[in-house]
């Protein structure tokens, strides 16, 4: 355990250096010459999706980069960049977990939405996507359905991040925070609450009726 939380420790201080000192724009930025190269663009962008997380970059920038270049035609390498992209988190959750309460109930939880749904349903909310990507493997979420649950879950957003960067006219002054209209973040967001609603309900009738009996 102590080891773990030393890794934790060691990893969560180079995070927030590397991403006080690189900017994603400027980064997203130097190779924006790249764009009319399609070839180059998305074997930079394959090393950018792989070194994102050490860095804390939003994710939203890989399908905004792509949109850039390759407009609604790069959908399927927007979505696999941020398929690839939420591995390294994940793995990083394995490495991490442990058996405590909240885990426990991870568990749980997750035994009533199933893997693809309860990953789907929460990418869909505005969080960050790393802390999504740790959670899963925290829990036990099993690989495959950690894919698939990315996948669904971030299509709508490599859509909104791809149509966003084919509307910028250069990519290093994009701003990323206004990438998403505001009210399709709500509508995403009332959508991933309608998906856990019953796995959610039912899990909190379980817990209550554990209680229950140990009393």
């Amino acid at each position: 355990m102590q080891r773990r939380l030393f890794a934790g420790g060691l990893t969560l201080l180079g995070v927030t250096v590397a991403a006080w000192l690189i900017s994603p724009a400027v980064a997203i930025g130097a190779f924006e010459g790249l764009a009319s190269a399609p070839l180059a663009f998305a074997a930079v962008l394959a090393f950018i999706a792989v070194v994102r997380p050490f860095v804390a970059w939003p994710t939203l920038m890989l399908p905004i980069a792509v949109g850039y270049a390759y407009g609604l035609a790069g959908l399927p390498l927007a979505v696999a960049a941020l398929v690839a992209t939420s591995l390294p988190p994940y793995w990083f959750g394995i490495s991490a977990a442990g058996s405590g309460r909240l885990t426990t109930a991870g568990e749980r939880l997750l035994t009533e939405t199933g893997g693809v749904r309860g990953v789907a349903s929460a990418r869909l909310f505005p969080v960050p996507s790393d802390a999504i990507s740790v959670a899963a493997g925290a829990v036990g979420v099993r690989l495959r359905p950690f894919l698939g649950g990315t996948l669904f879950g971030e299509l709508p957003w490599a859509i909104l991040g791809i149509l966003a960067g084919s509307s910028v006219d250069r990519l290093s002054t994009g701003d990323l925070s206004r990438a998403v209209d505001p009210w399709l973040i709500a509508g995403m967001t009332a959508l991933a609450i309608l998906l856990l609603a019953g796995p959610s309900y039912r899990f909190v009738l379980n817990q209550k009726s554990s209680t229950a009996a140990v009393e």
